[in-house]
């Protein structure tokens, strides 16, 4: 049987033996494959946590997208083990006087800027209980000599590889409650059955991914609705897509759990001339 040291060791059901745990960091940014970047964060990971295994959830969130890298990292980091920490870069206001934070949400960490990419973790409803949220000041976790231009690799990644090797949270630094909230979070109750939400991405089909959670709004699945979506309306729910004729539009409910706003064999986005960040509003019968 091959020894590997462990960072967390736990029982297993076959009795006699012990599965090992190895530390798992995952990496959301914008910055592409074409260029270094992820590599070189990858490269300081490794330096720090060797024993760690780096998983790219996705490094094609479109430029400076805050809500779309936010997207991508709530819809992924549940489907993890606990004690994952997990890495967010989307950071148009690297260098600026914006913060970097540490959220500690589901038994999961989460690393990155306070510009609101991580408000779908801390503001959501997949992580259960209180998160908290700190501002990492601890420069000692720090390179050596900072850039103002890639935090990436002189903060993010570092405080991430000290994490995952087994750092305490609080060695980050302080609790904070005055984080940015963002208030597309969650749908707002405009009227008597009436609540404006937004588009949190359009995905590469073209559909439009919306922030209304069926389980939050079931009485789209039994009685007459109507979704704005821009200035058009969909009053049609499907429960696949060919139910829908070829370049119809259509809802349907997503994988996610959200509502989305879909064109048979074609793109939502472009039918109905609406992006990523547009208000959608949702009125029940």
């Amino acid at each position: 049987m091959i020894e590997i040291i462990p960072v967390h060791a736990q029982a297993c059901p076959c009795e006699g033996f012990t599965y090992i745990v190895m530390p798992i960091i995952t990496l959301t940014t914008d910055f592409g494959l074409s260029d270094h970047y992820v590599g070189v964060m990858k490269g300081v990971i490794l330096t720090i946590a060797p024993r760690a295994t780096v998983v790219d959830i996705t490094h094609d969130v479109p430029p400076y997208s805050v809500s779309e890298g936010a997207f991508q990292v709530s819809e992924a980091w549940p489907h993890f083990p606990k004690k994952t920490v997990h890495v967010v870069v989307v950071d148009p206001g690297v260098g600026s006087e914006r913060r970097p934070i540490l959220v500690e949400a589901g038994g999961h960490y989460f690393v990155g800027p306070d510009n609101g990419v991580l408000a779908l973790v801390y503001g959501g409803t997949k992580a259960p209980g209180k998160s908290k949220v700190r501002h990492i000041t601890n420069k000692k976790l720090f390179g050596k000599q900072m850039s103002s231009t890639f935090h990436g690799r002189d903060v993010f990644a570092r405080v991430a590889a000290h994490l995952a090797k087994g750092s305490k949270p609080a060695l980050v630094g302080p609790l904070i409650e005055d984080y940015l909230r963002p208030r597309a979070e969650k749908p707002v109750r405009t009227g008597h059955r009436v609540w404006q939400g937004v588009v949190l991405r359009i995905d590469r089909f073209g559909n439009l991914i919306t922030n209304f959670l069926v389980s939050e709004f079931p009485a789209v699945l039994e009685r007459p609705f109507v979704l704005i979506p821009g200035v058009a309306r969909v009053e049609k729910l499907i429960g696949h897509y060919g139910e829908a004729g070829v370049g119809e539009t259509a809802a349907i409910v997503g994988s996610s759990g959200y509502l989305e706003v879909v064109a048979n064999q074609a793109s939502a986005a472009k039918i109905l001339g609406v992006g990523a960040g547009a208000p959608v509003e949702l009125s029940l019968y």
